[in-house]
C-alpha cells in the first residue's frame, strides 16, 4: 500500500488555518495587494505598519500557491555565486544584494518575535559543499569573495565535513554562520491574522479580471462582479506574473521535494544546518520544525502542472540516489513527495519596482531560492516607493535591467 502524499507537506501539516470571504461589495483602499502568499502577507504587513488602508486578494485560498510548496530555507546566498554576480552586475550591486538577503533573515526573526509566531523560525548555519572535484576551484573563489565582503564564513575540508556532518564523497565546502528556516505557510497565515486585527481586509477566492487606470487611482474588477478602487496596486504574484507581463523576463522551473522521518544520530548537526551543493540543479536539505528531514532538487523547465506532477516518482528516485552519494548507508523512507513551480532569472535577482505598462502599480517578485528573503527586502523598497523615494537596489532589481 502506498501511503505517500503527493500534496505539499506544509499544506497537510497545517491544514486550512484560516478562511476568508470572497469580495461581495465594492471597496476602496490606499493599497491593493494582489497575491496572498508569503510575499503578499509581508508587503501587507509593511503597508499596514506604514498607516495605509490595505486590501489583499487572492484567487485561491490564502497561501495555497507557491507558498504551500516552498522549502522555506532562509539563506543570504543567492542562486548565482557572489563572485559570478560581481562579474555580471558589479561589486556594489552584488555585495549589497547578498547583504540585503542576510539582513532579511534578521528581520524575519524580529518579526517572528513581534507577532509571537509559532511558525518554527530557527537560526541555522549553512553548508555549501562541492559535489565534484572540478567544482572546488570555483567554490574556493566564492569563499574568498564572501570573506572579503565581510560575511562570516569558514572553509571546511572534506575530512572536516565527514567528521562534522557524516557526509561522504564531498570535496570541501563553505560553512556560513548566517541562515535560518521557517514554515512559510504558517508564518504567512500568522502575519495575515495579525494585520486583520489592525485593519487589513482579506478576500480570497477573488480573482482580478481587469484593471482600468483612472487619474490618481485604479479600478480593479474581480470575478464576483464587484470592483476595488485603489490608489496603488502591489502585485505579489510570483511566477504567475508571466500571465501579466508579456516580455521574457523569467524562466519557469519545476522543483521537487521529499520529506521523511529522520535518524538524528545518522545525520550529525543536520537540525542546525541548511545543506546544499554545487550540482546543477543543486541538492538541498533542511529539517522541519517537527523533526523531519526535507530534501529537494531535480529542478527542470516547467511546461504544465500535469507533466510536472507526472514526474514525481522519477524525481523521488533521483533525489534519493543523490542522497546516497553522501550517505551511502542511509535508508530514506519517503512520507511526502511534491512538486512546486518557481521563477528563475538570468542573474538570480528579483524584480521589484514599477513596470511601464502598469500605472499606479508596483511589482514585488522574489524569484529563485531567495524568494522569501527578497520579499523582505521588498517590504523596505515598497515602503520607499509609496513615499516617492528611491532604494539602493532599485537599479539592480528593476524591469529592463
Amino acid at each position: 500500500m502506498d501511503l505517500k502524499s503527493n500534496e505539499p507537506f506544509w499544506l497537510l501539516k497545517n491544514g486550512l488555518m484560516t478562511s476568508y470571504p470572497s469580495l461581495k461589495s465594492n471597496e476602496e483602499c490606499d493599497v491593493l495587494i494582489v497575491g496572498g502568499g508569503i510575499t503578499g502577507s509581508l508587503i501587507a504587513h509593511q503597508m499596514i505598519e506604514d498607516g495605509y488602508s490595505v486590501i489583499l486578494i487572492d484567487k485561491r485560498e490564502l497561501c495555497n500557491g507557491s507558498t504551500s510548496a516552498t522549502t522555506s530555507m532562509l539563506q543570504y546566498e543567492i542562486d548565482i555565486p557572489l563572485y559570478q554576480l560581481t562579474e555580471m552586475i558589479g561589486r556594489k550591486g552584488a555585495v549589497e544584494s547578498y547583504k540585503a538577503c542576510s539582513d532579511a533573515i534578521d528581520r524575519i526573526e524580529k518579526l517572528s518575535k513581534k507577532i509571537r509566531s509559532n511558525a518554527g523560525f530557527k537560526r541555522k548555519k549553512s553548508l555549501y559543499f562541492a559535489s565534484k572535484k572540478k567544482d572546488v576551484k570555483g567554490l574556493k573563489e566564492e569563499y574568498e569573495a564572501r570573506k572579503s565582503s565581510g560575511f562570516n564564513v569558514k572553509w571546511l575540508s572534506e575530512t572536516q565535513i565527514l567528521k562534522d556532518f557524516g557526509f561522504e564523497n564531498t570535496y570541501g565546502g563553505i560553512l556560513s554562520q548566517q541562515g535560518a528556516s521557517i514554515d512559510a505557510f504558517h508564518f504567512a497565515h500568522e502575519l495575515c491574522e495579525y494585520n486583520v486585527k489592525k485593519g487589513l481586509k482579506i478576500f480570497d477566492k477573488t480573482e482580478m479580471i481587469n484593471v482600468e487606470y483612472r487619474r490618481g487611482f485604479n479600478e480593479v474588477f474581480v470575478n464576483s462582479g464587484f470592483k476595488i478602487r485603489a490608489k496603488k496596486i502591489m502585485y505579489c504574484v510570483g511566477y504567475e506574473s508571466k500571465n501579466l507581463i508579456k516580455e521574457d523576463f523569467v524562466d519557469l522551473k519545476s522543483t521537487f521535494a521529499i520529506v521523511s522521518e529522520i535518524e538524528q544520530e545518522t545525520f550529525k548537526n543536520i537540525a542546525s544546518t541548511l545543506v546544499w551543493n554545487t550540482d546543477d540543479p543543486y541538492l538541498y536539505m533542511r529539517t522541519t520544525d517537527d523533526g523531519r528531514l526535507l530534501i529537494g532538487g531535480g529542478d527542470e523547465d516547467f511546461y504544465d502542472a500535469k507533466k510536472r506532477d507526472a514526474l514525481l516518482d522519477k524525481k523521488e528516485k533521483e533525489i534519493v540516489k543523490t542522497l546516497k552519494k553522501i550517505k551511502p548507508d542511509y535508508h530514506f523512507y519517503t512520507d511526502f513527495v511534491w512538486a512546486g513551480t518557481f521563477g528563475e532569472t538570468k542573474d538570480g535577482l528579483p524584480y521589484i519596482g514599477e513596470h511601464k505598462k502598469f500605472k499606479n502599480s508596483y511589482f514585488v517578485l522574489g524569484f529563485g531560492g531567495n524568494g522569501i528573503t527578497f520579499s523582505v527586502t521588498g517590504m523596505e523598497m515598497a515602503s520607499l516607493f509609496m513615499k516617492n523615494k528611491k532604494h539602493l537596489l532599485s537599479p539592480y532589481f528593476k524591469f529592463g535591467r
